[in-house]
């Protein structure tokens, strides 16, 4: 029999490019999540410190001050903010799932939009970086690489993760089937704007997120657990105040939505969208082996003598030195402890 457990999607707003106040929040979030029986935790696409929706409204020449802001408020993973959301892990045994804007401890302005998986013993599972920042996403994060598409055995399940835009890449998605996921963790923004109202054809991040999660649901015969942020009164009054012409475009732009979906696409219980809360689901993973009678894409519904899909999970680091008795690299503080290469 395969593993049940319940699962928590974290569905709330950050203490925007506060990185110290949003850390509070997420462990008294944590602490709430496992009071109430929950196995594992999600929280939304760089919860820590925000999502820079900025990006969306004004040209790169008027934000400077915001990316100096967010490259401050951004955490390294050996910093005290994912040290204590380790601690918080182990002490309440509950795996957690969590999106940050990460520094690089090469450079004061190279960012990363990563999320961290974290055990129940307060290890670091898995620590991916988004493969390709979207749109204008570009302007403030850096590309990742590969050495994050895993999939993690624990003892609730087979792990997997991927962030907003990369659940449109058929092949991340394909990398993560592959490797037996059973349970997906999508994590997103709490608005994308793409266009002002008035042209109305605005970008409606629910309804995309929905048909791609229900998607790889329904290919990979997984559980879905979907968690978005929340743009709250404080950030948007903020850029309002900043600009009052953005008052428009954000209140115009359809808001993001949680949510949790079982292996047939199907989604499980209700959502969230616009109220800040957590949302529960049992989860019984012994549910994801009837469908793949009908379509097993990494069984026999596949033709592995036509498709040949390679994936490279080597580390990209700065520099390496080799005048060194031990040649090292300048590496992540902390490197995944899921499968090998």
């Amino acid at each position: 029999m395969l593993p049940t457990f319940k699962a928590a999607a974290v569905h709330a707003a950050p203490v925007f490019l506060d990185k110290a106040a949003t850390t509070k929040k997420a462990l008294a979030l944590i602490r709430e999540a496992a009071g109430n029986g929950a196995a594992l935790v999600a929280f939304p696409e760089t919860f820590i410190p925000a999502f820079p929706v900025w990006a969306a409204l004004w040209a790169p020449i008027d934000n400077h001050d915001l990316f100096v802001r967010m490259a401050d408020q951004s955490v390294l993973v050996d910093g005290p903010e994912v040290k204590a959301i380790r601690d918080e892990a182990r002490a309440r045994g509950i795996f957690v799932s969590i999106g940050i804007s990460e520094k690089s401890p090469a450079s004061v302005g190279a960012i990363w939009n990563s999320n961290l998986l974290i055990g129940d013993d307060g290890a670091i599972l898995n620590h991916h970086r988004k493969l390709v920042p979207t749109f204008y996403e570009k302007l403030i994060w850096s590309p990742g690489d590969g050495a994050g598409l895993r999939v993690v055995d624990t003892r609730i399940g087979r792990i997997g993760q991927l962030i907003c835009g990369e659940n449109t890449n058929p092949l991340a998605r394909y990398a993560l089937m592959a490797q037996g996921e059973q349970f997906h963790i999508s994590s997103w923004p709490p608005v994308w704007p793409t266009r002002r109202p008035s042209d109305g054809v605005n970008y409606h991040i629910a309804a995309a997120t929905r048909i791609r999660a229900s998607a790889h649901c329904f290919e990979a015969k997984v559980f879905g657990l979907v968690t978005a942020g929340v743009l709250d009164k404080a950030a948007r009054d903020m850029l309002v105040a900043r600009d009052p012409s953005a008052a428009a475009v954000l209140d115009g732009t359809p808001r993001a939505a949680s949510f949790f979906l079982d292996p047939t696409g199907e989604q499980i219980g209700e959502s969230l969208c616009e109220d800040e809360g957590i949302l529960y689901a049992d989860i019984d993973l012994n549910k994801c082996v009837e469908p793949k009678q009908f379509h097993d894409v990494v069984g026999y519904y596949n033709r592995f003598d036509v498709f040949d899909l390679r994936v490279n999970r080597r580390r990209l680091h700065p520099v390496t030195f080799t005048n060194e008795a031990d040649a090292t690299a300048i590496a992540d503080p902390v490197e995944p402890l899921a499968l090998e290469g």
